[in-house]
């Protein structure tokens, strides 16, 4: 009877058949396959929001190199209402020296925010208020939230499908059987969604090309439906010494307050459904 064979495995060897096969066609095959399950965008679509990225920056930094250079340190995007604070003192004064430059400059860094919706703009809100005043504030920061909405919703009808199928199908599905079913008052619809904290604004503007809102409607849902956002957010950039957080500016009153003006917006649509009822 033959004696058994005793397997023997030479570590150096495994090594090399690990790395051949990591480096093999098939192996990145594979890897490329798996990233694109996981990742919804395609090659192009990823380089088109980095074109679209790129001439927004671009664009950006030639504002801020037309700009009079500031005196008040390195200046940085508030993350906290202490940081606020502290950007208001700063730039207080180069506003009131410079206000057209820095108009310009604000009005661009919040649109290039919205649009790539990079988080901070509340604090931009916030900050308009305390520079500018309620009357002036509010319209900035309605004319910015607008613009860079505006933007976001078409770079998402050019790119933006897959990446909300990603991260939101169950609510994307129940936000267009929404709008499936108020077809006729949309604009009704779209302002309470704009007015209350229903759902973020952030997926309303990158939702509503893919359920086919139309642009009209979007845009008229958008600069009505902010502006009682717009005045909360103002008022309470007047008083930065009172607020201590950003959950301050949204207390129960508040929303009661939004809901209540939410309702008004949708009351028409409910009229007619009960007339048709009747």
């Amino acid at each position: 009877m033959a004696a058994p064979r005793i397997l023997t495995v030479d570590p150096e060897r495994l090594n090399r058949d690990v790395e051949m096969a990591e480096d093999s066609p098939t192996s990145k095959k594979h890897v490329g396959v798996e990233f694109e399950k996981r990742f919804p965008l395609s090659r192009w679509e990823i380089m088109v929001a980095a074109g679209v990225f790129f001439v927004f920056a671009i664009g950006l930094f030639c504002i801020y190199q037309t700009m009079p250079a500031a005196e008040y340190g390195k200046i940085k995007l508030p993350r906290s209402i202490s940081d606020l604070r502290i950007l208001k003192d700063q730039l207080g004064t180069y506003a009131s020296i410079h206000p057209t430059k820095f108009i310009l400059g604000y009005c661009s860094t919040y649109i290039f925010m919205q649009t790539f919706m990079i988080p901070g703009t509340i604090f931009m809100s916030l900050l308009a208020g305390a520079l500018f005043g309620v009357i002036k504030g509010i319209f900035l920061v309605v004319f910015n939230s607008t613009a860079g909405a505006s933007s976001c919703y078409f770079l998402s009808k050019l790119i933006g499908r897959p990446i909300v199928y990603w991260l939101w199908p169950a609510k994307l599905k129940l936000f267009q059987g929404e709008v499936a079913k108020r077809r006729e008052k949309l604009l009704n619809y779209m302002l309470f969604l704009r007015i209350t904290p229903t759902l973020p604004n952030l997926f309303i503007n990158l939702a509503s090309p893919i359920v086919d809102v139309p642009y009209h409607i979007f845009f008229l849902a958008t600069v009505v439906g902010l502006v009682p956002a717009a005045y909360i957010t103002v008022r309470a950039g007047l008083a930065l010494g009172d607020l201590n957080s950003v959950k301050d500016l949204y207390g129960f009153k508040t929303l009661s307050v939004l809901f209540l003006i939410g309702f008004v917006s949708i009351l028409p649509t409910i009229l007619k459904r009960k007339r048709i009822y009747e």
